[in-house]
């Protein structure tokens, strides 16, 4: 069964409730969405969505509690080992964009044995980030370890490609 400390409850309730929800969005903000990470019927989805959440609301907390503090982070051909060099390298800008632009899930796939799952998701991300416009497809792979009887982050890894207009 899963068991959530009370304040990592209230804070993925929090989550779910400071965004109106965005149809179709990677991070489907609604209040249930959120309460799911909080039960006893938690997902690795339902983690990766409050992932997103957190992003998007600029909750550096809430990001922290849903990753494994050995996280590794690739993105862009770098990576980050640590929740704690994330936080000092790349999180601020992560959350930046997030806040600039908006993202529509158009596949999702969750592979998961034991303890272990994998979230691979494929999105179209549009909007404006640093006075350019943003129109990419998002590739985000997202492996998930339950200890403690809770889903954690271990490793993302985003990539991303520009969609041309005349595609």
């Amino acid at each position: 069964m899963l068991k959530i400390c009370a304040p990592l409850a209230a804070l993925i309730l929090a989550i779910g409730c400071s965004q109106p929800p965005q149809s179709g969005s990677v991070s489907d903000t609604s209040a249930s969405t959120h309460v799911a990470v909080a039960s006893a019927q938690a997902t690795p989805a339902s983690v990766v969505d409050a992932f997103s959440a957190a992003l998007h609301a600029g909750n550096t907390e809430a990001v922290a509690l849903l990753m494994a503090p050995d996280v590794i982070i690739a993105e862009s051909g770098e990576v980050e080992r640590s929740f704690a060099e994330y936080a000092g390298h790349h999180l601020a800008a992560d959350i930046a964009f997030a806040a600039a632009v908006t993202s529509s899930l158009d596949d999702r796939k969750v592979i998961t044995g034991g303890d272990m799952a994998t979230v691979v998701s494929r999105s179209e991300i549009r909007g404006s980030f640093r006075g350019r416009a943003i129109h990419s497809n998002s590739m985000e792979t997202m492996v998930l370890r339950r200890t403690d009887d809770a889903w954690r982050i271990v490793h993302i890894h985003w990539s991303s490609a520009p969609i041309t207009e005349a595609r």
